[in-house]
């Protein structure tokens, strides 16, 4: 196994791809250590002055904020971003599309709507108007679990959420548009609305203006105007049940597959394993006509400019302009610094700053072309890649990206969660350690990228059989631990 790594020939420091003990003498080098240097963490190839930028992936990462020698660890105590506020950027014109099709077109099983759209999953959904309901929902869950009423290898799943009361503004509208869009995902077979009857999320808001493309697969219930609300839901959930065990898979193409982006826990090994790994993906799903989407707009920042040069359009070029500075005008407005990231765990994984941090996050949506910018609790509109609106925490990010209306989604992790979402949420291992230490948490490895024993393009045929199993109906591993949680961003007062 290879000690390092050097992911660019311009980058003036390398990876440790396993612990490195000071002095250990590194031939190729020409160096000597001069500290420890963590598995994940860099080391200096070159002597820095203070200002000299560090360069990681081709592109500046921070400046040094005090003498580094070659051999030396470089990290926070040593280096400081470079960046700023917003910014003005140039628009450069179009580029070619990269992304070439095989001309064939893998096929896996799924359920077809009646408006065209696929589902992966054939559950159950209730979702809560307002948290006061959520033991409601959960005990109605349970008790109709029991009666063996569903389908085969289908479940209730209760979308709880803390909001929908004591809510003004941008907030009411996040917890109403993110429900909305989780009411009408492909991924559920039928859709109980659960009120309590005095939130300010009530019935009438919620539906006014909302269509669901199929009405005999929804019903609304609010709890404060039946006498029995469990028989009720019960009643309701028999009715939905009824219409789901018509339901059956049939083979579709991977062009109608929706899939998120997403990384969480993130060490300095993973703009080197697991990110490129889903690049890789995003290029092949993209070619064969389907579609995924990068969020976590604040982990942009610093590779913007990368997204930006691979714009479709002038429109969406725009459109990605404003989605960054916007979300820092955001920071600016609430008096918090833009560039307060990466966290604690991303630091003693081995990333020391946002630019670091982000030009190994966008690794994630590999070189396709951008064709749209969608915001928070908007859905999906056009095949290739699409960026959409939403912070960088997990839980709130994991959301968006089901409500924009992916069928599963694809998260890397170099430190581990057992997070997920309400639709398939594939934890991706950016190192081999952990995929051994966690195995109940990680869905792949990709560690063997960083051992040398794999290239991101030997593995991606089993990536791709991998996530292609579980939209067939394996369960990844969220679903196995029942770990499906909704976030819903929240910004304003409480009332």
């Amino acid at each position: 196994m290879a000690q390092y790594i050097k992911i660019n020939p311009a980058d003036t420091v390398v990876v440790a791809l396993e612990p490195l003990d000071k002095g250990t003498v590194l031939p190729a080098l020409g160096l000597t250590l001069l500290d420890d240097i963590p598995r994940g963490h860099k080391l200096a190839l070159v002597d820095h002055a203070v200002d000299q930028r560090v360069i990681k992936y081709g592109g500046v990462i921070g400046k040094a904020i005090a003498p580094i020698a070659a051999g030396a660890h470089v990290h926070a105590h040593n280096i400081k971003t470079t960046l700023g506020g917003v910014e003005d950027y140039q628009y450069d014109g179009a580029q070619d599309d990269p992304l070439v099709g095989d001309g064939t077109m893998p096929t896996f099983p799924a359920f077809v709507r009646s408006n065209g759209e696929i589902g992966i999953r054939n559950d159950l959904w209730i979702i809560p108007l307002v948290g006061c309901i959520n033991g409601l929902a959960r005990n109605a869950a349970k008790t109709f679990e029991a009666t063996g009423a569903l389908p085969a290898g289908s479940r209730v799943l209760v979308l709880e959420h803390p909001y929908g009361c004591s809510q003004l503004g941008d907030d009411l509208d996040n917890t109403r548009n993110i429900l909305r869009a989780l009411a009408i995902h492909p991924n559920a077979g039928g859709v109980l609305v659960m009120g309590l009857g005095c939130e300010n999320n009530t019935r009438a808001l919620f539906q006014a203006g909302f269509e669901h493309p199929d009405p005999q697969r929804l019903r609304y219930l609010v709890t404060q105007e039946v006498e029995d609300e469990l028989d009720a839901a019960l009643t309701a959930m028999g009715e939905l049940a009824a219409i789901m065990q018509t339901d059956q898979r049939q083979p579709v193409g991977v062009d109608r597959l929706r899939v998120g982006l997403k990384c969480g826990g993130s060490d300095g090994l993973s703009g080197i394993t697991a990110n490129p790994l889903l690049g890789a993906f995003s290029d092949w799903l993209c070619a064969h006509g389907g579609a995924t989407v990068l969020t976590e707009v604040p982990e942009m920042f610093g590779a913007e400019h990368l997204l930006m040069e691979r714009a479709e359009t002038p429109e969406v070029f725009n459109d990605i302009v404003h989605l960054i500075n916007d979300f820092k005008d955001y920071f600016i407005r609430h008096d918090q610094p833009i560039y307060e990231n990466p966290s604690p765990g991303n630091k003693a994984g081995g990333i020391s700053t946002l630019e670091e941090k982000s030009l190994g996050c966008t690794q994630k949506a590999g070189k396709a072309l951008v064709r749209d910018v969608i915001r928070y609790a908007q859905r999906i509109r056009k095949p290739g890649l699409t960026l959409l609106e939403a912070p960088g925490n997990d839980g709130v990010a994991v959301t968006a990206l089901a409500a924009a209306g992916c069928h599963l989604e694809l998260f890397t992790t170099g430190r581990g969660t057992p997070l997920g979402g309400i639709v398939p949420t594939m934890k991706i291992a950016t190192n081999s350690p952990l995929f051994d230490k966690k195995p109940h948490w990680m869905d792949f490895n990709a560690g063997p990228i960083a051992e040398g024993t794999s290239t991101v393009n030997a593995l991606l045929p089993a990536f791709i059989d991998a996530i292609l199993a579980v939209a067939s109906g394996d369960f990844a591993r969220n679903e196995k631990n029942g770990a499906q949680d909704v976030v819903i961003f929240k910004s304003g007062v409480t009332l």
